[in-house]
């Protein structure tokens, strides 16, 4: 079904999101990652629509929707949780599907523990919950959570265009099927003024994502959520370990670690679409 792109206004920001599908079909909520926006689940929307009601919203300065600079705008996860949870409020949306990646799960996992009873399923597309997905990428990070009075400038170096093109590019067998236009799009954004402060600002929040994982964890073992994981195994930003510690809390989670990077739908859309399809599926048995 034909994509429709709209605009919906919360908390005096405007929210941007990607719909398609028929609205009375089984809903999946795709939250994306960091540097991108709901551009990264373009096509997977495609190839759903006929059979499933797609939500993908961008997140305050991300994409299309509202970018207030970080000084009149707190940017903390809790905060872009907030601004979503609303969003889906203000859809009528009271059961669904998530779909996380990177960002997407600490914004979807906060979701999920204030409303356990709208969650039908996960699919975490190297979206982490847990301290064994977190690499030595990481490392600078908790420098900084450790010492909030560091100097963080060492971190712009992940707004560069080389970091945007390595994140998308790296651990993929063949880089020949990455289509740049994303990244040139993702980078544009993260180009714009202001952007490298509101940035900065959720790259020192996350050391608050960390410290939840734990109440994740609780919240898997306790409601067992249907999870699938579809993860690029040669991600250096969150590694397969994360993904296989879901089946910890989650015995029959299904776990796919698949030939690609941290933007496994760039070079495997057919394969996790299927695998989605097939999870989505089984929700409803």
């Amino acid at each position: 079904m034909a994509m429709r792109y709209r605009t919906v206004r919360v908390d005096g920001l405007d929210v941007f999101y990607r719909e398609a599908g028929d609205p009375s079909a089984p809903t999946l909520v795709l939250l994306h990652g960091f540097p991108t926006s709901s551009i990264a689940y373009q096509e997977l929307i495609g190839e759903l629509s006929d059979e499933f009601h797609l939500i993908a919203p961008d997140y305050p300065g991300f994409g299309h929707s509202s970018a207030p600079a970080a000084d009149d705008f707190g940017y903390t996860f809790d905060r872009l949780a907030d601004v979503v949870d609303r969003t889906l409020d203000a859809l009528g949306l009271r059961r669904y599907a998530l779909y996380v990646h990177d960002y997407g799960a600490p914004i979807g996992f906060r979701l999920a523990e204030r409303h356990p009873e709208r969650i039908t399923g996960i699919v975490t597309q190297n979206g982490n919950a847990y301290e064994e997905g977190l690499t030595p990428f990481w490392d600078p990070f908790r420098k900084l959570w450790a010492d909030p009075h560091a100097d963080p400038s060492a971190l712009r170096a992940f707004f560069t265009r080389e970091a945007t093109h390595w994140q998308y590019t790296h651990g993929v067998p063949d880089a020949a099927l990455v289509n740049p236009d994303k990244e040139l799009f993702d980078q544009a954004l993260l180009d714009r003024p202001g952007n490298d402060a509101v940035q900065l600002a959720l790259f020192l929040d996350y050391a608050a994502n960390v410290a939840l994982y734990p109440r994740w964890q609780q919240y898997l073992r306790t409601h067992r959520p249907p999870v699938l994981a579809v993860w690029g195994r040669n991600d250096e930003i969150f590694g397969p370990a994360g993904a296989r510690a879901f089946a910890g809390d989650v015995p029959d989670a299904r776990i796919h670690l698949l030939d690609a990077g941290h933007f496994p739908l760039e070079t495997r859309l057919t394969q996790i679409a299927a695998l989605t399809r097939d999870f989505l599926h089984s929700l409803s048995d």
